[in-house]
């Protein structure tokens, strides 16, 4: 793992909440990296908009207001569902049983794994199911997407309620793409990227 990679873990996990400033320093002392590898990764997080750079204060973890957020997502929404026809070309029974495997491993971290489990389960679970697109760039744009919403996993979740429906929105996504109905695979996605509030 890169020191970059070190820092984006810590942010989805909530451990760097939206809005915190990061002081080098810290950053230097938590992960034993030099200060120059910090300022890279630093910067390299800030045009991927993990973080924002303030000139001549620092850098602070990324805050989307609501409107911003609502914007991303209905991107997501757009690519993803555009997406499907593809994955659905070209799944095997290999690529479900993969897809299913990586459902049932969040279903198992909802239980005993840790927000952060979850939200990597979570992560492994779209990449997989993503996977399955002839276009590559399109697996790069969401997770480019993903890291501009909310970087607190609690807002991604907030209560047990929501993981639990998203565990089921997974299963129902494997069992459309089994039966290879892509309107209903487009649908589910939809409303898991939308996460309906009051769940």
């Amino acid at each position: 793992m890169t020191v970059a990679d070190l820092i984006t873990r810590d942010v989805r996990s909530g451990l760097f909440s939206p809005g915190m400033w990061l002081k080098q320093i810290d950053l230097e002392n938590r992960y034993g990296y030099r200060r120059p590898d910090i300022r890279r990764a630093l910067d390299h997080l800030a045009r991927k908009r993990l973080l924002q750079h303030v000139p001549n204060r620092g850098y602070h973890v990324f805050l989307p207001d609501s409107d911003q957020t609502a914007h991303i997502l209905e991107l997501r929404v757009i690519l993803e569902t555009a997406a499907v026809d593809s994955i659905v070309a070209n799944v095997t029974p290999a690529a479900i049983e993969r897809i299913d495997h990586c459902a049932r491993r969040f279903d198992d971290l909802v239980l005993h794994g840790t927000v952060l489990d979850q939200y990597e389960a979570n992560l492994a679970f779209h990449r997989e199911l993503l996977s399955l697109c002839s276009n590559p760039e399109l697996l790069n744009l969401v997770a480019e997407l993903r890291s501009r919403t909310s970087s607190a996993l609690a807002g991604q979740w907030s209560t047990r309620a929501r993981v639990e429906q998203s565990s089921r929105e997974h299963h129902a996504m494997v069992e459309a793409l089994t039966a290879r109905d892509t309107q209903r695979l487009k649908e589910i996605i939809t409303l898991h990227i939308r996460q309906p509030k009051g769940i």
